[in-house]
Protein backbone atom coordinates (compact mmCIF):
# COMPACT_ATOMS: atom_id res chain seq x y z
CA UNK A 1 0.00 0.00 0.00
CA UNK A 2 2.74 2.16 -0.41
CA UNK A 3 2.44 3.02 -3.90
CA UNK A 4 -0.79 4.80 -5.08
CA UNK A 5 -1.97 1.79 -7.16
CA UNK A 6 -1.11 -1.06 -4.44
CA UNK A 7 -4.42 -2.50 -3.35
CA UNK A 8 -5.00 -5.14 -0.49
CA UNK A 9 -7.28 -7.41 -1.29
CA UNK A 10 -9.49 -10.86 0.55
CA UNK A 11 -12.31 -13.13 -1.14
CA UNK A 12 -15.32 -10.26 -0.99
CA UNK A 13 -12.85 -6.86 -0.59
CA UNK A 14 -10.25 -4.49 -1.69
CA UNK A 15 -9.13 -1.74 -0.41
CA UNK A 16 -7.75 1.34 -2.75
CA UNK A 17 -6.23 4.61 -1.90
CA UNK A 18 -8.64 7.33 -1.21
CA UNK A 19 -8.35 10.84 -3.35
CA UNK A 20 -9.69 14.31 -2.47
CA UNK A 21 -12.46 13.39 -5.50
CA UNK A 22 -13.30 10.98 -2.61
CA UNK A 23 -14.60 13.44 -0.23
CA UNK A 24 -18.66 12.77 -0.71
CA UNK A 25 -17.84 8.98 0.10
CA UNK A 26 -16.60 10.26 3.32
CA UNK A 27 -19.32 12.97 3.52
CA UNK A 28 -21.57 10.38 3.07
CA UNK A 29 -19.92 8.34 6.16
CA UNK A 30 -19.22 11.13 8.53
CA UNK A 31 -22.41 12.88 8.54
CA UNK A 32 -24.94 8.93 9.42
CA UNK A 33 -25.08 9.38 13.10
CA UNK A 34 -25.28 5.89 13.32
CA UNK A 35 -21.71 5.28 12.11
CA UNK A 36 -20.35 8.12 14.07
CA UNK A 37 -22.10 7.17 17.32
CA UNK A 38 -19.00 5.76 18.61
CA UNK A 39 -16.75 7.25 16.20
CA UNK A 40 -16.21 11.12 17.76
CA UNK A 41 -19.51 12.09 16.53
CA UNK A 42 -21.03 13.70 13.32
CA UNK A 43 -18.95 15.57 11.09
CA UNK A 44 -19.80 19.04 8.92
CA UNK A 45 -18.58 18.58 5.37
CA UNK A 46 -15.69 20.97 6.39
CA UNK A 47 -14.47 18.63 9.04
CA UNK A 48 -14.75 15.64 6.32
CA UNK A 49 -12.44 17.66 4.23
CA UNK A 50 -9.97 18.51 6.42
CA UNK A 51 -9.68 14.71 7.50
CA UNK A 52 -9.63 13.72 3.82
CA UNK A 53 -6.82 15.92 3.39
CA UNK A 54 -4.62 16.54 6.27
CA UNK A 55 -5.24 12.66 7.79
CA UNK A 56 -5.85 10.82 4.76
CA UNK A 57 -4.23 12.05 1.61
CA UNK A 58 -1.45 13.65 2.65
CA UNK A 59 -0.73 11.10 5.28
CA UNK A 60 0.09 8.64 2.48
CA UNK A 61 3.18 10.54 1.64
CA UNK A 62 3.91 11.58 5.29
CA UNK A 63 3.73 7.67 6.60
CA UNK A 64 4.75 5.22 3.57
CA UNK A 65 2.72 1.83 3.81
CA UNK A 66 0.10 3.47 6.64
CA UNK A 67 -3.12 4.89 5.66
CA UNK A 68 -6.87 5.28 5.58
CA UNK A 69 -8.15 3.38 2.43
CA UNK A 70 -11.36 2.76 1.24
CA UNK A 71 -12.72 -0.41 1.01
CA UNK A 72 -14.70 -1.11 -1.94
CA UNK A 73 -16.76 -4.76 -2.77
CA UNK A 74 -14.74 -6.49 -5.27
CA UNK A 75 -18.13 -8.03 -6.86
CA UNK A 76 -19.81 -4.93 -7.25
CA UNK A 77 -17.16 -2.35 -7.15
CA UNK A 78 -19.31 -0.14 -4.37
CA UNK A 79 -17.34 1.45 -1.61
CA UNK A 80 -18.99 -0.09 1.83
CA UNK A 81 -16.90 2.21 4.45
CA UNK A 82 -12.90 2.64 4.73
CA UNK A 83 -10.55 0.38 6.94
CA UNK A 84 -7.45 2.39 8.37
CA UNK A 85 -3.33 1.53 9.33
CA UNK A 86 -2.55 4.28 11.19
CA UNK A 87 -1.10 6.06 14.06
CA UNK A 88 -2.98 6.84 17.25
CA UNK A 89 -3.60 10.64 17.23
CA UNK A 90 -0.70 11.95 19.70
CA UNK A 91 0.56 8.50 20.06
CA UNK A 92 2.98 6.21 18.53
CA UNK A 93 1.08 3.70 18.65
CA UNK A 94 -0.09 1.81 15.36
CA UNK A 95 -3.95 1.46 15.09
CA UNK A 96 -6.13 -0.87 13.14
CA UNK A 97 -10.14 0.67 12.33
CA UNK A 98 -13.06 0.62 10.34
CA UNK A 99 -16.19 2.55 9.38
CA UNK A 100 -18.95 0.95 7.17
CA UNK A 101 -21.95 2.33 6.00
CA UNK A 102 -25.03 0.76 7.65
CA UNK A 103 -25.85 -1.14 4.85
CA UNK A 104 -22.91 -3.48 4.98
CA UNK A 105 -22.75 -4.05 8.77
CA UNK A 106 -23.60 -7.49 9.38
CA UNK A 107 -21.97 -9.03 6.51
CA UNK A 108 -18.41 -9.95 8.24
CA UNK A 109 -16.44 -7.09 6.07
CA UNK A 110 -15.37 -5.92 8.68
CA UNK A 111 -13.46 -8.29 10.47
CA UNK A 112 -12.59 -9.89 6.82
CA UNK A 113 -11.13 -6.51 6.18
CA UNK A 114 -10.06 -6.28 9.46
CA UNK A 115 -7.59 -9.45 9.24
CA UNK A 116 -6.13 -8.52 5.98
CA UNK A 117 -5.11 -5.02 7.20
CA UNK A 118 -3.45 -7.28 10.34
CA UNK A 119 -1.70 -9.47 8.22
CA UNK A 120 -0.34 -6.77 6.34
CA UNK A 121 0.89 -4.77 9.22
CA UNK A 122 2.84 -7.55 10.97
CA UNK A 123 4.18 -9.35 7.73
CA UNK A 124 4.72 -6.56 4.96
CA UNK A 125 5.24 -3.72 7.41
CA UNK A 126 6.93 -5.49 10.27
CA UNK A 127 4.96 -4.10 13.01
CA UNK A 128 6.08 -5.67 16.39
CA UNK A 129 2.42 -4.36 17.31
CA UNK A 130 -0.96 -3.48 16.65
CA UNK A 131 -3.85 -2.16 18.75
CA UNK A 132 -7.20 -0.56 18.97
CA UNK A 133 -9.62 1.20 20.25
CA UNK A 134 -13.52 1.73 20.64
CA UNK A 135 -16.29 3.24 22.97
CA UNK A 136 -16.79 1.17 25.67
CA UNK A 137 -20.50 0.69 24.78
CA UNK A 138 -19.72 -0.15 21.22
CA UNK A 139 -19.86 -3.87 21.67
CA UNK A 140 -20.23 -4.72 18.43
CA UNK A 141 -16.78 -3.25 17.58
CA UNK A 142 -15.37 -4.75 20.19
CA UNK A 143 -16.76 -8.13 19.45
CA UNK A 144 -15.21 -7.54 15.52
CA UNK A 145 -11.63 -6.64 17.13
CA UNK A 146 -11.66 -10.29 18.85
CA UNK A 147 -13.21 -11.94 16.31
CA UNK A 148 -9.88 -10.62 13.51
CA UNK A 149 -7.65 -11.93 16.56
CA UNK A 150 -6.76 -8.82 19.01
CA UNK A 151 -7.18 -9.05 22.93
CA UNK A 152 -8.80 -6.82 24.98
CA UNK A 153 -6.21 -5.11 27.27
CA UNK A 154 -8.83 -2.96 29.39
CA UNK A 155 -9.05 0.76 28.99
CA UNK A 156 -7.32 3.64 27.95
CA UNK A 157 -7.90 7.90 27.75
CA UNK A 158 -6.17 10.13 24.88
CA UNK A 159 -5.98 13.78 25.65
CA UNK A 160 -6.04 14.27 21.89
CA UNK A 161 -9.32 16.30 21.14
CA UNK A 162 -10.51 13.84 18.09
CA UNK A 163 -11.21 10.98 20.77
CA UNK A 164 -13.62 10.88 23.07
CA UNK A 165 -13.59 11.94 27.03
CA UNK A 166 -12.67 9.46 28.85
CA UNK A 167 -11.76 5.93 28.88
CA UNK A 168 -11.83 3.92 25.84
CA UNK A 169 -11.60 -0.28 25.48
CA UNK A 170 -7.74 -1.24 24.67
CA UNK A 171 -7.26 -3.75 22.57
CA UNK A 172 -3.59 -5.41 21.23
CA UNK A 173 -1.65 -7.87 19.89
CA UNK A 174 2.13 -8.63 19.22
CA UNK A 175 2.96 -10.06 15.79
CA UNK A 176 4.44 -13.08 16.80
CA UNK A 177 1.44 -13.97 18.94
CA UNK A 178 -1.73 -12.94 15.97
CA UNK A 179 1.00 -14.83 13.25
CA UNK A 180 0.58 -17.67 15.11
CA UNK A 181 -2.60 -18.00 15.60
CA UNK A 182 -3.22 -16.47 11.99
CA UNK A 183 -0.93 -18.82 9.55
CA UNK A 184 -0.74 -17.79 6.14
CA UNK A 185 -3.37 -19.89 4.20
CA UNK A 186 -1.26 -23.19 2.62
CA UNK A 187 -2.04 -23.36 -1.42
CA UNK A 188 -2.93 -26.75 -1.99
CA UNK A 189 -1.28 -28.11 -5.36
CA UNK A 190 -2.58 -31.17 -7.32
CA UNK A 191 -0.27 -33.92 -7.92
Amino acid sequence: MQDPQDSLTTERLALRRFTMDDLELLVRLHTDIRVMRYAGGVMTREQSLEVLRDRTVEYYDQHPGLGVWATLERSTGACVGLHLLNNIRGETHIQVGYLLYPEYWGRGYATEMAVRVLRYGFESLGLPQIVAITDLENRESQHVLHKAGLLRKGERSFAHPAYHPGPLAWFERDAADWLAEHPPASRSSTP
